[in-house]
């Protein structure tokens, strides 16, 4: 007779306990992934220059219309706080201090892949699509391209755009976006 083991989906709640508890530190690069603690990959340098310069950019487009978030956490849902490499949050004059953002307050989030392009596209965009965040960059260092997701439907964007490195594209939900590829990738 064999047994399998069944694993236990962790709450947003219990996360923060263990937190709490010294079990999880700011030290361990995890995050909540559908009641999962996922270790995050190491920030390499190409990771980081884009986050920088993503950074600099949307900060120098939106100004004070929106708010960005640099790996911060998001609520989704009872089981699932990502870190995504960047978000343009809606404005809230306490900064979100007394909550993390939640999927609505949220109108664009970016993740950056060196190596994680297949987790992301496979995991974290389904995820951001069910809890209805209208828009999702995934920047693949790797491939030398930006997929843009935008009009989330149940688990799937409605709208998926691969943009070149010599391309130049627009956010198809926030007008106001228009980036030349290669600015992000570097």
């Amino acid at each position: 007779m064999t047994t399998q083991r069944q694993g236990r989906a962790f709450t947003v709640g219990e996360y923060y306990q263990m937190a709490e508890a010294n079990i999880l530190t700011e030290e361990d690069r995890v995050e909540l992934i559908a009641g999962q603690i996922v270790a995050m990959s190491p920030i390499g340098s190409r990771h980081a220059a884009c986050v920088k310069r993503l950074n600099l950019l949307l900060g120098k487009m939106v100004g004070d219309s929106m708010l960005l978030g640099v790996q911060d956490p998001i609520a989704l849902d009872a089981y699932s706080e990502p870190e995504p490499d960047l978000v343009l949050l809606r404005p809230r004059a306490d900064f979100y201090a007394a909550a993390h953002p939640s999927a609505v307050d949220v109108l664009l989030a970016i993740e950056v892949a060196d190596t994680s392009a297949s987790y992301d596209r496979e995991v974290k965009v389904p995820l951001y699509a069910q809890a209805g965040i209208p828009e999702v960059w995934l920047i693949n260092l790797q491939a030398g391209r930006i997929e843009v997701y935008a009009h989330p439907q149940g688990k799937a964007y409605q709208q998926r755009v691969e943009v070149s490195a010599d391309a130049t594209f627009t956010s198809p939900t926030l007008a106001s976006l228009k980036l030349a590829a290669a600015d992000l990738l570097g």
